[in-house]
């Protein structure tokens, strides 16, 4: 479903990726691992063009991504759903209207859009806390509200962004516990950057390790922890041991 060819970007003299390849199948749930500055976010925000690569292809369902542009670019990403680490949830607006805001912005009838919506904030936990603004919610409610924003859309893919790294310790389960339900539930392709060892191995078809802007190992979760070949896979085997 996705491909990722010979992907490189650079910032300056600082190589971000230095020849990607990745290959993401129809409802497969890939989790991307690797110390910070590796390239697991640049590598994410390029599927769907918040960053530039320098060169490479990337194709989703036979479309070749790097090749759109002005609409067609604004109707591949609605195909894509992405979380970010930061909530960016816009202040003014409630739960429910952060959820629909895009929706109407692409046309859609606000009575539909608001459904739908409500649905997605039923689906994370928070049907409840429609009403409410960002300022009256804590940093893992506004996380989930930034996951029905991003699947409200009924995505192809879902790209997650190390979505639990901005919160406190104490919410971070909360968080986890609402995307594991997801990877279960509605068979959306996905690819998560996480550094939770735990989650990735229950969660995850499969990992995938970065280092140095390179992919250094992949495979299954079980065998990747137990039978490391990779020095970054071995430091995150260390951290699932203790």
């Amino acid at each position: 479903m996705l491909e990722i060819r010979d992907l490189y970007k650079s910032y300056g003299k600082t190589e971000a990726l230095a020849g990607v390849d990745l290959d993401v199948a129809k409802g497969e749930t890939v989790v991307i691992m690797g110390p910070s500055g590796c390239g697991k976010s640049t590598l994410i925000r390029c599927i769907n063009r918040l960053t530039e690569p320098d060169r490479g292809s990337i194709t989703l369902a036979g479309q070749d991504v790097l090749a759109l542009a002005g609409q067609e670019l604004q109707q591949f990403r609605r195909r894509v759903g992405f979380v970010f680490q930061h909530f960016n949830l816009i202040a003014r607006l409630t739960a429910v209207e952060n959820v629909m805001f895009h929706l109407v912005l692409a046309g859609m009838e606000r009575e539909e859009a608001r459904e739908r919506a409500l649905a997605a904030l039923d689906k994370v936990g928070l049907k409840e806390a429609a009403q409410r603004r960002p300022s009256q919610l804590s940093g893992g409610q506004q996380q989930r509200v930034g996951i029905a924003r991003a699947l409200v859309a009924n995505p192809e893919v879902m790209l997650w962004d190390e979505p639990t790294a901005s919160l406190d310790p104490i919410l971070v389960g909360e968080v986890l516990e609402v995307m594991e339900e997801l990877v279960k539930t509605t068979g959306t392709t996905m690819v998560i950057v996480t550094h939770e060892v735990s989650f990735a191995l229950r969660a995850a078809d499969r990992i995938v390790f970065m280092d140095k802007g390179m992919v250094v190992e992949e495979g299954e979760p079980e065998k990747v922890f137990s039978q490391p070949r990779s020095e970054v896979a071995g430091l995150y085997r260390k951290l699932l041991m203790n």
